[in-house]
């Protein structure tokens, strides 16, 4: 499972979209909205055919935007969160 990371900046920003790897359940977000992240840390874990599946940070930054909560059904490549990187 691979997780496919889009980028777009804007100004001197350059924001990674993260999306997910499967469809399934936003079982628990671990980060909140303006909290700095490290490339790597698990921003949320997914529940998909029983098992828990984790959304690892792409990059180093700060979470600009989740747009997810814990128990929202989600589909194979939605966008979840937006990084910042400066």
């Amino acid at each position: 499972m691979a997780l496919r990371v889009e980028t777009c900046s804007t100004s001197h920003m350059e924001y990674f979209e993260v999306e997910t790897p499967v469809t399934g359940t936003v079982w628990k977000i671990n980060f909140q909205v303006g909290e700095d992240i490290n490339q790597g840390d698990v921003i949320m874990i997914m529940e998909a055919m029983k098992m828990e599946i984790p959304v690892e940070s792409p990059a180093s930054g700060k979470l600009k935007e989740l747009l997810v909560s814990e128990g929202d059904q989600v589909s194979e490549d939605d966008v979840v969160a937006m990084i910042e990187v400066a």
